[in-house]
C-alpha cells in the first residue's frame, strides 16, 4: 500500500518547471496542470481537481495493441494502483468495426499506461506525494528537485500533408455528405508534420504552456513518446458514481483590447452556426452518458455557456451521469471513446469519412490523456492544441480541425484551424505561407 507523505512548498509555481526538469532522467513521466497559479476568468463548474498532479518514473508499464480495454480492466484489477497515460483515438477500431489505414508518423500504441513511483498532488502550497518509498527516499526526492533556465527553440519547419486549396475542397465534399443527409457534423483535420527534428520536448512544452495557459494542459514522456498538450478540454471525468463530460464546440480568437473581447464574445454568443455545432454534440454525449446512467440520470448543467482562455474564446457545455457502482470504469470509457467533440454525429457514420478524408492517422490526437485512480475514478483531457513527437523515428505532428456543419464556411473553418494552432506555431517559430 502507498505512504502518503504531505509537504509545504514555498513556490508551487516552480513545481512544473522542476519536474520537467526531472523528465530529462526519467523514461516516463505524466505531469498534468491546471495552470491555477495563473490569473484567470472563471471557468465551469467541477473543471479543475488539482494544480497539479503528476506520475514520475515507473513501476509497471502497459502498452496494448488489441483488446485494449480488457487489458486495461484486467491490468488495474491486478494491481489496483494509480495509472497515467493515454487513450488513442483510434480505440475507435475496438469500438465498431472500424479500421486506420492513413499514413502513421508517431506509430503510437492503441493504449498506454505506466504505473507511477511517485504521485504528486498540488493544491495551492501543500503537496502530497502517494509513494511506496521510505519517507527519506521521499525528502530525498524533493531535495533534488530543481529548475533548468529556458532553452531558445530553434524553428520548425512544419508541412501541411493537406494544402489550403485541397482543404477547402473537401470541406465542400464533406458539406455534400451532409446535405444528403449522411451525417449532421464532422470533425475534419489536418495534420503539420515536420521529419528528422531533434525537439527538446521539455523546453517546448514549458513554452508552449506559457504561451496558451489552459486547464487541461499535460506533458507525457512514454518512453520515446512525447505528447506536449495545451488543451482547454476535458473528454471525461469519474469520482465515485458522477460523470461529468465538458465538450467544446465554438471558438473566437482573443481580441486586442477589452471592447474587442466584448465584441468576440458577444458574436460567438449568437452565433447560430456554433451553438448548433455544440448542442448536436451535446445530444451526442448524453446518448454516449445513457449507455451507462442510472435512468434519468443524465443532465445537462450548463448548455452552450462561452469561457475565456490566454488566446481564445470557447462554448463550452457540462453533461453529467449518475452511474451503477457495478460498472467498471473501462466499460464506461469503452461506451463513450472516442469523444464526440473530436467526431461528429451520427457518430459511426462521421468517423467513417474521417478516415476517408483525412489522410494521416490521428492516434494520441484526438484521443484523451489522464489518469486513473486506484478506486477506477479518473479524468482525462482531449488531447487537441498538442504536439506529439517520436524521439527514436525524429517525427513531429501537429493535428488541428474543427466541426463541419451545412452552415460552415470553407474559409473560415479553415481559418479557425490557424487561431486554433496559432500558439503551437509560434513556440516552434513557424510561420505559415498561406499563398
Amino acid at each position: 500500500m502507498r505512504q502518503v507523505y504531505t509537504f509545504q512548498i514555498n513556490k508551487p509555481s516552480d513545481l512544473r518547471g522542476q519536474l520537467l526538469s526531472k523528465s530529462k532522467e526519467v523514461d516516463y513521466i505524466s505531469i498534468l496542470d491546471s495552470n491555477t497559479q495563473t490569473t484567470r476568468p472563471n471557468l465551469p463548474a467541477d473543471y479543475i481537481n488539482y494544480d497539479l498532479i503528476a506520475g514520475v518514473d515507473e513501476l509497471d508499464i502497459l502498452e496494448v495493441n488489441k483488446n485494449s480495454f480488457i487489458q486495461l480492466k484486467n491490468f488495474h484489477q491486478k494491481n489496483q494502483d494509480w495509472l497515467f497515460g493515454y487513450l488513442s483515438y483510434d480505440l475507435k477500431n475496438e469500438v465498431e468495426k472500424l479500421t486506420s489505414k492513413n499514413h502513421d508518423g508517431i506509430k503510437a500504441p492503441l493504449l498506454s499506461f505506466f504505473i507511477p513511483k511517485y504521485v504528486l498532488l498540488l493544491k495551492g502550497n501543500v503537496l502530497e506525494i502517494h509513494t511506496y518509498e521510505l519517507k527519506e527516499n521521499c525528502e530525498q526526492f524533493i531535495a533534488n528537485f530543481k529548475v533548468t533556465n529556458e532553452v531558445k527553440i530553434s524553428s520548425i519547419l512544419l508541412q501541411q500533408r493537406d494544402t489550403q486549396e485541397k482543404y477547402l475542397q473537401k470541406i465542400e465534399k464533406i458539406k455534400k455528405h451532409i446535405q444528403r443527409g449522411d451525417i449532421y457534423e464532422m470533425n475534419y483535420c489536418q495534420e503539420f508534420f515536420a521529419e528528422n527534428i531533434n525537439l527538446n520536448p521539455e523546453a517546448v512544452f514549458q513554452q508552449l504552456n506559457n504561451n496558451a495557459t489552459t486547464p487541461f494542459a499535460s506533458f507525457l514522456k512514454l518512453n520515446n513518446l512525447y505528447a506536449m498538450c495545451a488543451s482547454p478540454e476535458r473528454f471525461i471525468k469519474k469520482l465515485g458514481n458522477k460523470l461529468i463530460s465538458q465538450p467544446i464546440k465554438g471558438t473566437r480568437k482573443r481580441g486586442v483590447n477589452i471592447n474587442e473581447d466584448i465584441a468576440l464574445i458577444e458574436e460567438l454568443v449568437k452565433s447560430e452556426k456554433d451553438i448548433s455545432e455544440n448542442i448536436m454534440i451535446t445530444d451526442l454525449v448524453r446518448n454516449d452518458l445513457s449507455i451507462t446512467a442510472s435512468k434519468g440520470s443524465v443532465k445537462v448543467d450548463e448548455l452552450c455557456e462561452v469561457y475565456t482562455f490566454e488566446k481564445v474564446h470557447q462554448m463550452i457545455t457540462t453533461i453529467t451521469s449518475e452511474v451503477d457502482s457495478k460498472v467498471h470504469f473501462s466499460e464506461i470509457l469503452k461506451s463513450v471513446f472516442p469523444m464526440g467533440s473530436m467526431t461528429g454525429a451520427p457518430k459511426l457514420r462521421a468517423m467513417e469519412l474521417i478516415e476517408e478524408f483525412e489522410n494521416f492517422k490521428r492516434g494520441v490526437f484526438s484521443g484523451a490523456i489522464g489518469y486513473i485512480t486506484p478506486k477506477g475514478d479518473f479524468d482525462f483531457n482531449v488531447v487537441i492544441r498538442t504536439i506529439l513527437y517520436n524521439a527514436s523515428t525524429k517525427y513531429l505532428s501537429v493535428g488541428v480541425g474543427g466541426a463541419i456543419t451545412i452552415k460552415s464556411d470553407e474559409q473560415e473553418e479553415y481559418e479557425e484551424c490557424l487561431v486554433k494552432v496559432k500558439p503551437i506555431f509560434e513556440v516552434l517559430n513557424f510561420q505559415l505561407d498561406e499563398k
